[in-house]
């Protein structure tokens, strides 16, 4: 048992089980209104099955779309297989949600993204963490911005100066 909590860890789970169930549900109703999907995944996997023609293209990195050409969209406990169009060539893909780098939807502004962990023990847990901001570091930020705010936005009273007068129109002058 560890001595910590790997919040890392649980949060990739976590995001991944959302993936997974977006991806079950477009497989049982179809795509909705104007959503659709980058998977930017890992190629060099071992559970990634793809055609050796697109792995020779993509050695490291491929980034899929599920959007208007898309078949047998089968989602598992670990992933998800779905034929996709490449040139009017349909190939099947195995994609585990392990090996997913980014998720996107950009119908409406939806993204995750998987970091990947340079080193890490044999448990999965973090070696090195970054250092968190503080609270007086991110009070310190806060005030840069209002005080560049402050310096780039005008008194309220020049606002009122710039308005010009209005002009005003009588609706007797479009009578008949």
């Amino acid at each position: 048992m560890s001595d910590s909590i790997n919040y890392g860890n649980l949060m990739h789970r976590a995001m991944r089980g959302l993936i997974a169930e977006v991806l079950s549900d477009i497989a049982e109703n179809g795509l909705p209104g104007e959503h659709h999907f980058f998977v930017t995944y890992d190629t060099t996997h071992p559970d990634v099955q793809m055609a050796d023609w697109l792995f020779d293209r993509y050695p490291s990195e491929m980034t899929i779309v599920i959007q208007h050409w898309f078949e047998d969209l089968i989602v598992g406990e670990d992933g998800f297989r779905v034929t996709l169009n490449f040139g009017d060539s349909p190939e099947p893909l195995q994609v585990p949600f392990d090996a997913i780098r980014t998720f996107v939807d950009p119908s409406v502004e939806f993204g995750l993204r998987f970091e990947t962990q340079d080193e890490s023990d044999e448990d999965g847990e973090i070696v090195e963490i970054p250092d968190l901001p503080t609270e007086e570091d991110e009070l310190r930020e806060l005030e840069e911005v209002l005080k560049k705010t402050a310096q780039n936005d005008p008194s309220p009273d020049e606002v009122i100066a710039d308005k010009k007068p209005a002009d005003v129109v009588s609706l007797d002058s479009f009578r008949k």
